[in-house]
């Protein structure tokens, strides 16, 4: 079993911190072209695309449960039908995306305040972007069924591939064709598009003659199609939630000056680092509970879960241990601006001690997504953010103003971590 979990969690630890390097290479392209504006038009154009898609999250995690549980019983042909089930909702939810572009970038562009010539060339940026949604759509989608199937190579590969080509795509057209936001959002479609060919290219040679396609009845299944829609929409309203805390936190933090927005969000980095990290072992949380509650395995789940927390607990004390470590040099890495970095010191320590107050609400999500139990998940999520972090702010903030911006942050992890591990034991019984 830790083998296992480890072959599971190190492919998915590899292609998820490939994520935010090509983040990273998009503003360093645009840093290298003399104007800020091109920096900060890819950055709002990459925040507006960053919530979108991430609310729409629940096409990978929802497809990794059922295939997951399908993979478990071994019924080949559910297998098939959970990919089509997953493909027609985002296909569906990529047609109305493209169908409604514009009146969601007026939208976008109207809660967020810009100067006028960043914003400008962040609505380039987002009208060429926009029409990689079919593509990133579906990519959620056949990541979620490839970890399902018990197989994280295939999703790391094509995640690494689609990064390689994004950033020579984006290289390419900024410097060999003097584009310029508009180059880096055309890298990012042709590498989006690329990733798809390759997801359908490996299930084609791959899965085809082993999967043998359903009838479209058995894929349509009035029963089948509502189960799948109710998780996924418990998934989204969870998502909701979360994007809510997170946009407070960084909208708040400018409420309180320049310099702890600079220093908040430099310190969050490091949180988003470490859940990059400990969600390769959420997937693998994933893809074994679907597989060992689609078998019944009841002895092979308890000693998964065991095995997985272990680990989780392991990794959560090595990276407190190594940001105690690093103590004051630690938002060094990040900035060489001495006024920053000495203004980091008093909120310092709540970066170290999230880790192991976090990992067993990352851990439980996977386990929870795993065995398709989205309403108590989602039940979490709304008392963790509605009943926990917005009253804690509320009250704490004019006792110790930025602190409590982090206290609060800190109780929402821990409720979430707490409320599913009491929730856990009556959700394994009741799915398995």
């Amino acid at each position: 079993m830790q083998r296992e979990i480890l072959r599971l969690s190190a492919t998915n630890i590899l292609s998820n911190i490939v994520i935010p390097l090509v983040g990273m290479v998009d503003v360093a392209i645009m840093g290298h072209l003399g104007s800020d504006i091109y920096i900060g038009a890819v950055a709002l154009g990459s925040m507006i695309f960053n919530f979108l898609y991430w609310g729409f999250g629940f096409l990978r995690m929802g497809t990794t449960g059922f295939a997951a549980q399908a993979n478990g019983t071994g019924n080949r042909q559910e297998m098939m039908a959970v990919l089509a089930r997953g493909a027609l909702l985002a296909g569906s939810a990529a047609s109305i995306l493209l169908l409604f572009q514009h009146p969601i970038g007026k939208l976008a562009f109207l809660l967020i305040r810009a100067p006028e010539a960043v914003e400008a060339e962040a609505m380039i940026y987002y009208s060429v972007r926009i029409w990689a949604a079919p593509a990133t759509l579906m990519l959620y989608v056949f990541y979620g069924w490839f970890i399902g199937m018990q197989n994280t190579v295939i999703p790391a590969t094509i995640a690494i591939v689609v990064s390689i080509v994004n950033m020579a795509a984006s290289y390419l057209l900024v410097y060999r064709f003097g584009m310029t936001a508009d180059g880096v959002a055309l890298g990012t479609v042709i590498a989006q598009y690329t990733g798809a060919v390759l997801a359908i290219t490996v299930l084609l040679t791959r899965y085809r003659k082993m999967l043998p396609f359903p009838p479209w009845r058995h894929v349509a299944q009035r029963i089948a199609l509502v189960k799948m829609m109710r998780v996924n929409s418990d998934i989204f309203i969870r998502t909701l939630c979360l994007i809510a805390v997170m946009t407070y936190f960084t909208g708040r933090s400018a409420y309180y000056g320049s310099q702890i927005l600079a220093v908040n969000t430099l310190l969050f980095q490091f949180f988003i680092f470490f859940s990059y990290f400990i969600d390769g072992f959420a997937y693998a949380g994933e893809a074994l509970t679907g597989r060992l509650i689609g078998a019944k395995d009841r002895t092979g789940l308890a000693t998964m879960l065991k095995t997985l927390f272990r680990w989780g607990a392991v990794m959560s004390l090595l990276f407190t241990l190594g940001y105690l470590l690093l103590g004051n040099q630690l938002p060094a890495i990040l900035t060489n601006d001495p006024e920053t970095i000495a203004a980091t010191n008093p909120y310092l320590f709540w970066t170290i001690i999230i880790p192991v107050v976090s990992f067993a609400a990352f851990l439980w999500d996977g386990v929870f997504i795993g065995a398709t139990a989205g309403a108590p998940m989602r039940n979490v999520m709304i008392v963790a953010s509605v009943a926990v972090f917005f009253p804690a702010y509320f009250l704490l903030d004019p006792i110790i103003g930025n602190h409590a911006l982090w206290l609060a942050f800190l109780l929402f992890l821990a409720a979430r971590s707490t409320g599913m591990s009491l929730l856990a034991k009556r959700v394994i019984s009741d799915y398995v």
